[in-house]
């Protein structure tokens, strides 16, 4: 695991890290790779799904905090070490199914908490707002809670961002659009990457940052090939939490940032609306990367939901 720098003032309390135990898990007839952070008999477990293009390396800084709890952080198909879907298409119904699949494998133990990051975000809410239809066979326990980090909480093409939307669509239908090597070298592109990591780093710490660029440049390209980026991108634009949120009955805890160049904080407010019940957190200061650059504040705000809920361990 690579070494990070210190992003609050608060990671005094920052725990030493803890190594988690590499597993894998045949789902669907695919090979998902996960991590197992704590006992497998602990009395919380947290499933964490993490975002469009990354892979477990995003929501570590998040893990390693939870000490007390046990977490679990599964590659998404297609992504990091995990093989793509073999049974399914890489769209919002093939990764809701292959989560309540995964849910259902690993077997989380005591209270069951998911959490998912962005694109992730979607994945989670899809899954349990899905629940009665065929994308979420075979059926997988419910969590207690749900904690939504960076939520997608409104239309992608909507809204004062949009633009930067369509931005990307031109840049992955034209990677979609060229021959194969020159598609898969441009979705690979450092210089591309390079541009999309600081405009979504919004701190002014340049150690961070430039931690942030590494951890972008090091796990942003690692996809298995060009037809599952593209896949899950239509995916990631083609969807939103909102479209889930009334059939999402357990307690909802959402972590926005009042930054955020994906989904406005204003957007962030109605979609708190949208739940039966739902709890808003607004991390300052900080855009959509808040599991880099306040993963502190993310956890604490996690361990104080599941406290507030019934358990501390």
């Amino acid at each position: 695991m690579s070494a990070r720098p210190t992003p609050t003032a608060s990671s005094a309390r920052q725990p030493a890290p803890r190594e988690p135990s590499p597993r894998t898990l045949e789902v669907d007839g695919s090979t998902t790779a996960y991590w197992d952070y704590g006992a497998a008999d602990a009395a919380t477990t947290l499933v964490l799904v993490h975002g469009f293009r990354g892979d477990h390396h995003g929501l570590q800084p998040i893990a390693e905090r939870l000490t007390e709890f046990r977490v679990i952080v599964p590659d998404l198909p297609g992504f990091g070490a995990s093989d793509p879907l073999s049974e399914r298409v890489h769209d919002i119904d093939g990764y809701a199914a292959w989560l309540s699949a995964f849910i259902a494998d690993v077997r989380p133990t005591g209270r069951f908490v998911l959490l998912g990051h962005s694109f992730g975000s979607i994945v989670v809410s899809a899954m349990l707002g899905r629940a009665d239809s065929a994308a979420s066979v075979p059926e997988s326990p419910r969590p207690d809670l749900v904690v939504l980090v960076n939520p997608i909480g409104a239309p992608a093409l909507k809204g004062p961002r949009a633009i930067f939307t369509r931005l990307a669509i031109f840049y992955y239908w034209l990677a979609a659009a060229l021959p194969e090597s020159l598609g898969f070298g441009l979705l690979r592109n450092r210089a591309i990457v390079r541009v999309m990591s600081e405009a979504m780093a919004k701190t002014k710490d340049r150690r961070l940052r430039a931690w942030i660029h590494g951890q972008h440049a090091q796990y942003f390209s690692a996809f298995a090939n060009r037809a599952v980026v593209l896949e899950a991108f239509k995916a990631s634009v083609g969807h939103d939490v909102s479209e889930y949120a009334s059939s999402i009955t357990e307690p909802v805890l959402l972590i926005a940032a009042d930054r955020d160049d994906i989904t406005p904080i204003a957007a962030q407010r109605r979609l708190q609306t949208l739940f039966p019940d739902a709890s808003l957190h607004v991390v300052n200061g900080v855009g959509h990367l808040v599991h880099y650059e306040a993963p502190e504040e993310a956890a604490d705000q996690v361990r104080a939901f599941v406290i507030e809920h019934g358990t501390d361990a």
